[in-house]
């Protein structure tokens, strides 16, 4: 299959190819404004189908919408047609093709010519009327103040917002370009079509998180960045970052017994620390009302002890760096570590809530 793309170097359209190799379309052909009239004739009349993401949405003078996006339009439209194939055409659109103003016609028409173009040959034809489109590789300072926010905010540059309650429908690149790949399967009908998901948010609700996100790396607090929209502004936002922002350091606090350190905090499932200790040195000695922690042993040998508050009960465990194993506490037993090797010992802890010095359910209760 002969897959054309015009607008490739675009934002959409360098995210769509890419995708599509990974998909197993090797013959992709992308088509930009550097393309040759007569290489761009050729590839259309071999095409067998076309993403027409090409169009002018921030030119110089008014009359560019007209050519950019409705005569360009009806340009490929006719080559396709010269080809005598019933080849399959999708259209970028936009919201703004609803609009009176310049490029909203130029986008209206154009939505027509592909309709008349699908009517006549009896090819598959799509629409989509974009709304904002959001994610790598967009371009600040243009036509996403999503890229632009992300830029500014990592560059410590100031953000412009007019009105924070504006309401906005975002939609993700990834959603977009799976979306357009799976047209190829043949099985939707003409027609206009919608991104799913649609994220319906406040330009103000997400400048906030884009700007916990960089506050994170001081705080350690992380946003649910799993799923949804805050995955996705999470990972754009990151996108914009230049290659000696990749890292950052963590607090960490050393003593006689070794290190400690605070690496990652959510909001509602806990935090993520680590701790080394010399041999022969004991951590811990102490109880939790309702708190939970996780251990793993990365690196050395490792005696854990637990008492019984209540029932003088013990038990005890050995854990090891070459054995990986959880070893959990629990509410109302006692609890210590020791390192019974002869090399420093590394572990792993994860508590299920962030510390609270006002309330951190930690009472000292050392084992004999």
């Amino acid at each position: 299959m002969k897959i054309v793309v015009t607008g490739s170097k675009g934002f959409i359209g360098k995210n769509l190819c890419m995708m599509l190799r990974e998909c197993g379309y090797e013959d992709v052909i992308e088509v930009d404004r550097a393309t040759p009239k007569g290489v761009l004739c050729e590839s259309l009349h071999s095409a067998d189908f076309v993403f027409h993401l090409a169009g002018i949405n921030r030119p110089k003078d008014e009359a560019e919408f007209h050519y950019g996006n409705t005569e360009y339009t009806q340009f490929i439209l006719e080559e396709l047609s010269c080809s005598g194939k019933r080849v399959p055409v999708v259209l970028s659109s936009s919201i703004q093709a609803k609009q009176d103003n310049a490029y909203g016609i130029s986008k209206r028409l154009a939505e027509q010519l592909v309709e008349k173009y699908g009517n006549k040959t009896q090819s598959p034809y799509f629409i989509y009327r974009f709304p904002n489109v959001f994610g790598k590789w967009c371009r600040p300072n243009y036509n996403s103040f999503v890229a632009t926010f992300c830029h500014n905010i990592l560059n410590e540059l100031d953000i412009k917002i007019n009105d924070p309650e504006a309401v906005v429908t975002l939609v993700y690149i990834d959603d977009v370009c799976s979306s357009l790949i799976a047209l190829l399967k043949g099985e939707d009908k003409s027609g206009y079509k919608r991104i799913t998901p649609e994220y319906s948010t406040t330009v103000g609700d997400v400048a906030r998180l884009l700007q916990n996100f960089k506050e994170s790396r001081t705080n350690l607090i992380t946003e649910d960045v799993g799923s949804g929209l805050t995955r996705a502004l999470y990972s754009t936002y990151l996108s914009y970052m230049k290659p000696e922002q990749f890292s950052y350091s963590i607090p960490s606090y050393g003593d006689h017994r070794g290190v400690f350190s605070e690496v990652l905090k959510t909001k509602s499932t806990g935090q993520f620390s680590y701790f080394t200790a010399h041999p022969g040195i004991t951590r811990g000695g102490h109880y939790h009302h309702s708190k939970n922690e996780k251990f793993l042993v990365l690196k050395g040998k490792a005696l854990f002890r637990f008492e019984n508050i209540e029932t003088s009960e013990r038990y005890e465990l050995y854990a090891d760096g070459g054995s990986p194993q959880i070893i959990e506490t629990v509410p109302g037993w006692s609890h210590d570590i020791t390192n019974i090797g002869d090399e420093e010992m590394i572990v792993m802890l994860w508590a299920n809530e962030i510390f609270d010095r006002e309330a951190p359910d930690t009472v000292a209760f050392p084992l004999s």
